[in-house]
Formats: C-alpha cells, structure tokens, sequence
C-alpha cells in the first residue's frame, strides 16, 4: 500500500459513516484505512452505517484496521497512536467529519511525490458559508516554483495565510479563478487542519506527535506545531481546488485554552526518552 489514511474518531457515528463512504469513489484505490476510536461508553464503528460502509470498502479491495484506544490522553497521543499502526511510505490523516471527492486522495499523493515536501494539505471547506463572500480573507499565494522549506512564525504576515481556511473562502477562490480538479494548484500555508497528508518518515523523523507528553490531556494546536516544524525543514503546501467539505458539526475538543504550538514553539524540545 502506498497510502494509509489515518482516522481519529471519538463519538461520531453518523459522521464517520459518510466521511468513510466519501472514500469508496476514490479514482486513487491503494490504499489501507486504520481508525482509532476513543468513545469511552459507546462503539461508534459498531453502528449499522459504519459496518454497512466499512464492508463495501473491504469488497473493494481496502484493508480496514479498527482499533479501540483508551484512556483518552489527548488529539496528539491519538495522533501519535494512529501513526505508530502506520506502514506505508504516505500518512493521509482524515477527521471523522469530512466529505471528500473523488480526485482528492490521488491528487494530495501526486502533490507531495511531486514536491518531495513535508506534507499536503486540502483545507476544508464549510459550504454553509457559500454566500458569505469574504474577499478581504482571500489573499493566496501561489508555488510558482517548486515547494522550499520556509520559516512561518505567530505575528508575521505569513502567519495571516489562515485566514485563507476560513468559511468558504478556498471555494469562492477556486471559482474565481475557473480552478478544477485537472488544474491543480499549490498554494503556500501557515498551516492545514482536517485533511493533510504526510511523509511518513519525515514525520518520523521529527517525533511525530510525541511531544503529547508535555501537554495536558485537553489540548489542540498538535497539527498547526508539527506542520510548522515539518514546513521549516522540508517544506509544505496546499492544494486548490481542496475537494474536501466539513460536515459543520460541533466540536470533540472542547477546551480549547491549551494549543500545542503556542505551549511547545518556542521550548526546547525533548526527544522521545526525555532528553533535551
């Protein structure tokens, strides 16, 4: 297998059951599906939905792992779990409420073999914001050249590039601009939430999401610390047009007073047995 997609879920039957089906018309079909789930009183992957997804996928040809994973530690020990069950050269982690089309597993792989960066995201696009045209957030900044690693620190205008995720604001963009999924484009980031595919080795290599240790159990921010990481040493990118909607449910992680890249930035980091 040349892509195993990652999925963390907690709760979420009925979302888990249409992000899986959004995975069965994939044009891209190597590829292996782990979930991890950390519903403590329930068993979401058990719902008749889920199975029901689950079986076609397998009678396609996709191996399914399923794992349960308690106590929950935090975002980053799930994430970190979820890479551990990794075996293929691409890591493609997926949040349990997402749509995605057709192109998009093939295209995030042909973008991050073709680039040899970090990792590719596709932003997610929440579509309940569809005539909410914000065109003050709309700023792109396009890879005309090939993907270089580049510094992007709090406070400073590539900071900003966030706003790009915001809403709807990468659809109006790639309407605006006539983008489809045969003139796909790299974009540069502060950082991908949702749907992001990884090297799996350069995320390796940087810990991957270790660093859960040092954070307290409810926490966020895990993807935007190790994108920053990953981008300042091989570089990373986005993708327009994106293919992938948020379903616009509320979220899992509440307590949202500790993220990760504003408690871990800028400390010395520790390596997996402790040591600075």
């Amino acid at each position: 297998m040349n892509v195993d997609i990652l999925i963390p879920t907690y709760s979420r039957p009925a979302a888990l059951a249409v992000t899986l089906a959004s995975l069965i018309a994939q044009t891209y079909r190597d590829f292996r599906i782990v979930i991890s789930d950390q519903t403590e009183d329930s068993n979401p992957v058990e719902n008749g939905e889920v199975q029901a997804v689950l079986r076609v996928l397998r009678a396609h040809g996709h191996a399914v792992e399923v794992h349960k994973h308690l106590p929950r530690r935090g975002i980053a020990e799930q994430r970190q779990f979820l890479l551990e069950q990794a075996r293929a050269p691409y890591a493609l982690f997926l949040d349990d409420d997402l749509i995605v089309e057709p192109f998009v597993v093939e295209n995030m792989l042909a973008a991050i073999k073709e680039e040899r960066c970090g990792f590719v995201g596709s932003a997610v696009i929440g579509l309940s914001f569809i005539d909410d045209v914000r065109p003050h957030e709309q700023k792109i900044e396009f890879w005309d050249e090939p993907v270089q690693p580049e510094s992007v620190k709090p406070d400073t205008p590539e900071w900003e590039r966030w706003r790009l995720h915001n809403a709807a604001n990468l659809y109006h963009v790639q309407k605006s601009l006539g983008l489809t999924q045969k003139e796909q484009r790299k974009y540069r980031v502060a950082w991908v939430g949702g749907c992001v595919i990884y090297d799996t080795e350069k995320l390796r290599g940087i810990g991957g999401y270790s660093f859960w240790q040092q954070l307290p159990s409810e926490h966020c921010g895990e993807d935007v610390f190790v994108q920053l990481r990953l981008m300042e040493l091989y570089g990373g990118c986005g993708i327009i047009p994106s293919g992938v909607y948020h379903q616009e449910l509320p979220t899992t992680i509440v307590d949202r007073s500790h993220p990760a890249d504003k408690a871990l930035l800028f400390k010395p980091q520790m390596d997996t047995d402790g040591h600075r």
